[in-house]
């Protein structure tokens, strides 16, 4: 199965097909609005507004696995976000990246790049770097900072 083969859900309930994104540079991340790594999504969003003009998506997955550190609606999520951090990438509804329920775009992701704990995420604000034939070109851990990519996305364009 290809990456674009598959649908996620929006923030209003509705699906989004993945096929949209075909060609482009993805920046997938699973993210959490009460987690030391929360700052995170100002460097995100630099790296949005820098290169989505040459094709760079970044796809925002709120998770509330790991502490329960992304509590709340998916508005209430989206609200904070965009007031704080002023997002204006795609942000989806709220998912679980491990475990029975888990959505299986990062079943996906996983398969093609799976990283410590036997391929399981770690933490919030794990990134998957996804080039524009759909293959996973790497996976980076919290810790990684959204600048430290850019050199490499950079190259993917």
């Amino acid at each position: 199965m290809s990456i674009y083969e598959m649908t996620v859900k929006k923030t209003d309930g509705g699906d989004q097909a993945l096929d949209e994104y075909k060609g482009k540079v993805l920046l997938i991340v699973n993210t959490a609005t009460g987690c030391g790594f929360t700052p995170q999504y100002a460097g995100l969003q630099e790296l949005y507004e820098k290169y989505r003009e040459r094709g760079f998506e970044l796809l925002d997955f709120p998770c509330n696995q790991f502490g329960s550190q992304a509590p709340g609606s998916d508005e209430e999520i989206h609200s904070f976000c965009t007031g704080r951090f002023g997002i204006t990438f795609p942000q989806f509804a709220k998912i679980d990246v491990n475990g029975e329920n888990e959505a299986p775009l990062y079943t996906f992701l996983k398969k093609q790049k799976g990283g410590l704990m036997g391929g399981n995420i770690k933490w919030n604000f794990t990134k998957f770097l996804v080039d524009r034939e759909g293959n996973v070109a790497g996976r980076y851990g919290s810790a990684e900072s959204p600048r430290k990519l850019d050199k490499k996305i950079a190259a993917l364009l």
